[in-house]
């Protein structure tokens, strides 16, 4: 007779009945994880932005932050197919370098006393490569690898037992019962 587990990923220390691991599948919903993440990464951004103007000083943990918030709202498309984790790697990234564009810009108008807006709709588009890169520090490496880490890793739906069809252990019964 045929084994009819599924295993959800090769390294899955467990195996998931074929008819539970199709039902979670069937759950999964890439369109609510893509729009949740990408709204979760322009937030980061914007906060990100607002600290590091607020402090005159670049905050690096900020990216971890971000990575950490985009990685929970790309899991509200409960997914357990790698996608998701890869939709949540690349939106972190983009929301921290959107972070240290918004901040530059944030900067740009401090200085030049106009509003954020303001700098943002007068901004040549052409000069922002010019701008990231003339930003960049070695260091900015090391948290958007953490925080594309963390876009990765908390992107995919936590399975209960229930979610697996694993019964949970019954309580031993004490001395006496």
């Amino acid at each position: 007779m045929p084994d009819d587990r599924i295993s959800p990923t090769p390294a899955a220390p467990i195996s998931v009945p074929a008819d539970r691991y199709h039902r979670l599948r069937a759950e999964q919903n890439l369109a609510l994880a893509i729009f949740a993440g990408v709204g979760a990464a322009i937030a980061g951004a914007a906060a990100w932005a607002a600290v590091t103007v607020t402090t005159e000083f670049q905050i690096g943990y900020m990216a971890i932050a971000v990575g950490f918030l985009v990685g929970y709202a790309v899991r509200l498309g409960k997914g357990i197919d790698k996608v998701f984790g890869i939709v949540g790697a690349i939106l972190a990234l983009l929301g921290c370098v959107l972070g240290n564009l918004l901040s530059a810009v944030g900067f740009l108008s401090k200085e030049l006393h106009m509003g954020v807006m303001e700098t943002l709709s007068r901004l040549d588009y052409s000069k922002i490569p010019e701008i990231l890169v003339s930003t960049f520090s070695v260091m900015d490496l090391v948290f958007y690898a953490i925080a594309v880490y963390e876009g990765y890793r908390f992107s995919f739906r936590r399975l209960t037992p229930q979610d697996l069809g694993i019964e949970p252990p019954k309580p031993a019964a004490g001395p006496g019962v």
